[in-house]
């Protein structure tokens, strides 16, 4: 490379230089040239096209207030039915939020106790309350649902004290009561003072709900005690298929009403229109818009108006732009958008002869202001080409000094850093940053980039020697965790070797290093033997410490002599103690009363177990379910009996077996674990646990294990077996 004048001749310098002064020129030649050509088509346009601008003016401008018109008119119209949309939005959620919770209220009907309600009290009036009222002949204090749904009281009362929106919220039993919140107590009570009868189930919004079985909105009604025009959100519970409550809210409709009332203006209104075509809102007092409630609102889509009848049933469905409809002998401009929640729509209506004036008017203004703006081009065209080309000039000179000073500036810290890393040599790689690279622009970045990797490089040998080791220590400890854990189980068989009246095997084998399912077997007595298999929630080091303190505070409970529902409870209260992680398990424990065969057991929230009677094949025992142990503090187990045979057997898992997955993401399912176990009915127990092993395995094969895989197997031989 030669030097010319500082500059490199076939070096980098000379293409960074040579690039930007093309770059420049080109440049400066595009804008040159784009003005002329602009100059002189311009000038040809203004004098030319004067005549048929003037003819064309009127036919674009009323074209552009048509667009504009149909643009705002339809944003405006979708924006005032998303609006109104809201309201109904809204209400569906507080509704779809009590049907929530009173599915789970009914489906744990067991975990909780009757609440207090009370009638509506006068004295409440302009208070929100939570009040009663029901049907002639009814009475509330018979109602087991009602004293259950009255747990309700609280949400209730939140919900409509929170929520500017609600008339009221209710849940309503098909005893005939209803249990509901508003402040309007005052109004329910007859000229004597008693409180007025409610027809709870022939209510609109009752039978629609049940109908429909699902959420509904009513149509537009008067109160049954206000006559306020409103409408009702109502939803269905059911626990086992079977109506248990009808759950809703109120809303008066009032500020729909004022919002479109008040939208007249400028020969333009607002009307609201429901899915049978009934205008149920709107300013008009009288003609096709004129407002009716929807038991006596006629039907637009089958008016005599076809273009209107079509405009409605379109905007049902969908928006509908701009259209132009004659209505009641006017031109209107029309536009539609849906409210999706309650399937109405939101109808703008401007009559056409109204959106002329503006077109007029602005005709008038730019004929004005076209005139003046010739006589003002013509005077400064030639002004501002004069001008345009100095400029020109004057930046071509600066762009290139600007170019050749500006490569030299690039290459010098360039060619400092390729020094530099030329130098580094084995046992020096330390790049570090030098005044020259500190330029705020790329090199700079690049600079750091590599004085960064000099450092990474001389650190990562140290850091993988570290990451190695800690490694390697973290795999010795959750080695010794697993064989911890594993000790801690029993796993010594046979387990009762000097007891032949029953056989019992169990294993584990944990997902991760360790898991959270655990199980246990031991003799309270002579007579009793105790059983257990428990599922904590979540996996590793987490669960298995949950593991280890449920396990110890089980048997501790059992080995007091408590009962199977006294063991739970208490095991319940005490883990609910100190549970700040807010874990729980879920536990099948039984209590096996060794001499005549009859197993108490109780079941909180774990799978059912697979029992087999002499003679017949395995199938799954549906016994009842309580809660979690260590969900909330409180809760009370029952507990049930099964009466087992000589030759009974009985199967206990986790869900690890029947929720084990393959590579489909399909699950082994207890059809499965049932096919499994029947197909050698007669296998001893630990042989039995092998075939279910084998199964699983067989089923899932190369998928990773989801969760913990546990069981215990259990054989009742009867006392006659200790005689032989």
């Amino acid at each position: 490379m030669k030097v010319i004048h500082g500059l490199k001749i076939g070096g980098l310098q000379q293409k960074i230089f040579n690039l930007m002064l093309i770059f420049i020129l080109a440049l400066v030649g595009a804008f040159a040239g784009m003005q002329l050509y602009q100059h002189r088509q311009l000038a040809q346009v203004v004098e030319t096209a004067g005549l048929e601008q003037q003819v064309s003016i009127e036919e674009s401008s009323e074209a552009t207030m048509d667009a504009v018109l149909n643009t705002s008119m339809t944003k405006t119209t979708a924006l005032q039915a998303y609006i109104a949309d809201d309201l109904f939005s809204d209400v569906r959620e507080d509704v779809l939020t009590l049907q929530t919770f009173a599915t789970e209220l009914f489906a744990n009907a067991d975990s909780f106790s009757p609440h207090p309600f009370y009638p509506p009290d006068a004295a409440n009036d302009g208070i929100p309350s939570v009040q009663v009222q029901h049907e002639a002949g009814v009475d509330p204090q018979d109602s087991e649902s009602l004293a259950l749904a009255a747990n309700m009281s609280e949400v209730l009362l939140s919900m409509f004290r929170n929520s500017k929106k609600l008339s009221s919220c209710f849940v309503a039993t098909p005893d005939g009561n209803i249990l509901f919140v508003d402040d309007r107590a005052g109004a329910y009570f007859e000229e004597d003072g008693s409180v007025s009868d409610f027809a709870v189930t022939s209510r609109p919004w009752y039978l629609q709900a049940v109908e429909a079985g699902d959420l509904i909105f009513t149509g537009v009604e008067s109160d049954a005690f206000t006559e306020i025009p409103g409408l009702v959100c109502a939803a269905p519970v059911y626990r086992d298929g079977e109506l248990v409550a009808v759950v809703g809210a109120d809303i008066f409709l009032t500020s729909v009403q004022e919002y479109v009332e008040n939208s007249v203006a400028n020969g333009g209104f607002l009307c609201v229109v429901n899915e049978n075509g009934q205008v149920l809102f709107s300013p008009n007092s009288e003609g096709t818009f004129r407002p009716a409630l929807s038991a006596d609102a006629p039907d637009l889509r089958q008016s005599g108006n076809a273009e209107l009848a079509g405009f409605v049933t379109e905007a049902l469905s969908g928006k509908t732009g701009l259209q132009r409809v004659t209505v009641d002998g006017k031109d209107y401009y029309l536009s539609g958008a849906p409210m999706a929640t309650v399937g109405w729509t939101v109808i703008s209506a401007v009559e056409a002869s109204v959106c002329r004036q503006p077109t007029e008017a602005l005709l008038q203004r730019y004929d004005d202001i076209n005139a003046a703006s010739l006589a003002a081009y013509r005077s400064g065209a030639v002004r501002s080409q004069r001008f345009f080309f100095l400029v020109m000039l004057l930046l071509a000179v600066l762009a290139v000094t600007a170019a050749l000073a500006l490569a030299k500036r690039i290459i010098r810290p360039l060619e400092h850093m390729t020094q530099r890393i030329n130098s580094l040599r084995e046992g020096d790689l330390l790049f570090e940053m030098e005044d020259v690279y500190r330029t705020d622009d790329e090199i700079e970045i690049l600079a750091e980039a590599f004085a960064s990797i000099s450092r990474k490089t001389q650190n990562y040998i140290r850091q993988i020697t570290e990451i190695t080791a800690e490694k390697e220590r973290i795999g010795t400890e959750l080695a010794l965790a697993t064989r911890i854990q594993a000790d801690m189980l029993p796993n010594i068989y046979p387990a009762f070797p000097d007891r032949p009246e029953f056989d019992v095997y169990a294993s584990m084998d944990p997902a991760r290093e360790v898991g959270g399912d655990f199980y246990d077997f031991f003799l309270l007595d002579d007579d009793h033997l105790c059983i257990l298999i428990a599922d904590v929630s979540g996996k590793g080091v987490p669960a298995a410490l949950f593991m280890m303190a449920s396990r110890i505070i089980l048997a501790s409970n059992a080995k007091m002599g408590k009962t199977p529902a006294e063991i739970l409870t208490d095991t319940n209260a005490a883990i609910c103690q100190n549970n700040r992680e807010e874990m729980f398990v879920t536990v099948w424990l039984g209590i096996l009363e060794i001499s005549t065969g009859k197993m108490t057991a109780v079941n909180a929230g774990h799978e059912y177990p697979a029992i087999r009677h002499p003679g017949g094949s395995f199938s799954l025992f549906r016994d009842p379910h309580g809660f979690v142990v260590g969900g909330f503090d409180g809760v009370r187990y029952k507990e049930y009996e099964i009466q087992l045979e000589p030759g009974s057997r009985m199967f206990l898992y986790t869900d690890g077996v029947p929720e084990a997955t393959d590579a489909d993401k399909k699950m082994f399912g207890t059809d499965r674990m049932l096919e499994a176990l029947n197909q050698h009915p007669d296998a001893p127990p630990e042989e039995m646990l092998e075939n279910m092993r084998s199964a699983v395995n067989g089923f899932v094969r190369d998928a990773e294990q989801f969760d913990d895989l546990t069981m215990l197997a259990l054989v009742y031989n009867g006392p006659e077996a200790n005689k032989k």
